[in-house]
């Protein structure tokens, strides 16, 4: 992985921390995440209006299906992790989700990619693996273990469509070299127009989200496409078995917000297991 690569990652997996921890204290429902996409494509119209001066092809049909397909996977997958913060621990839900994430992705990308399996990448695999059975360690408290439970749930759910959106969305930028940023705007575009059907009559919800989160909204709006557009700009020049677990470096930095900024319980073991999750991105990398 050339520098320029890790630095794009990196990034991602900062900001794509911090927009989470915003997520986590607004508790978003439909509505919220609705204004969130139409935010996003406001700020980034400019954008690809400057992109379509330079002559990037903004309508292709390789580009619609992959945007529709690829807006779907990114609306379930913020609805049902956005249901998971309401339900769970930040430091639980986060790691879960990005760490059976990369699972999904190499496994896809060595079957279907056809890209090489090699001997670091099964010690990942299983540096991983161990990392998500220590933080999703039962308490022997019945009260404990619903919502840990809960947080299980959530968090590997939400890790099966990051895998789902990201394998898709590698495909549209590696094979028919689909523009990252295009792409990204495509969706949120079509995910506005899916959700509208199940906002048009919760007036009251819209103008208290806009209200009381309108500020956290537009940060959102504005790291969640920038840290996913780095991620696919980074899949250009990466393999997405080596990019796929590099950009999840972000669960470090969750499980201390959650951690800190919540005070959520089992702080220490989590981050012990969240060390192993990252050992095993490392190794992945690495292969």
């Amino acid at each position: 992985m050339s520098l320029y690569v890790l630095g794009l990652v990196l990034t991602a997996a900062i900001l794509h921390a911090s927009w989470n921890l915003l997520a986590k204290k607004t508790k978003g429902k439909i509505p919220f995440i609705w204004l969130q996409y139409i935010a996003s494509n406001i700020l980034y119209l400019p954008v690809l209006i400057y992109q379509i001066k330079q002559g990037h092809t903004i309508y292709s049909q390789p580009l619609l299906w992959f945007s529709l397909s690829s807006s779907v996977l990114h609306l379930t997958y913020f609805i049902v992790l956005q249901k998971g913060y309401r339900n769970a621990d930040l430091s639980v839900v986060y790691p879960l989700a990005r760490g059976s994430a990369p699972l999904v992705s190499f496994v896809a990308a060595i079957l279907f990619l056809h890209e090489k399996l090699k001997l670091s990448s099964v010690a990942g695999l299983l540096l991983i693996v161990a990392g998500v059975l220590i933080i999703t360690g039962l308490s022997f408290k019945k009260e404990n273990n619903s919502k840990i439970m809960t947080g299980i749930t959530y968090g590997l759910l939400t890790g099966l469509f990051i895998a789902l959106y990201t394998f898709n969305d590698a495909i549209a930028v590696k094979t028919y070299a689909v523009s990252p940023l295009t792409l990204t705007l495509k969706a949120n575009l079509f995910s506005t127009v899916f959700l509208f059907p199940f906002v048009i009559r919760q007036k009251d919800e819209l103008k208290r989200e806009l209200g009381e989160h309108k500020w956290i909204m537009v940060a959102i709006a504005l790291l969640s496409p920038a840290a996913y557009i780095l991620v696919l700009e980074a899949l250009k020049y990466a393999p997405l078995s080596v990019v796929a677990p590099a950009r999840e470096t972000s669960i470090l930095l969750g499980v201390f917000m959650g951690s800190r900024v919540f005070n959520e319980n089992d702080g220490k073991r989590r981050l012990i297991a969240s060390v192993l999750i990252l050992g095993g991105i490392v190794a992945l990398s690495l292969g």
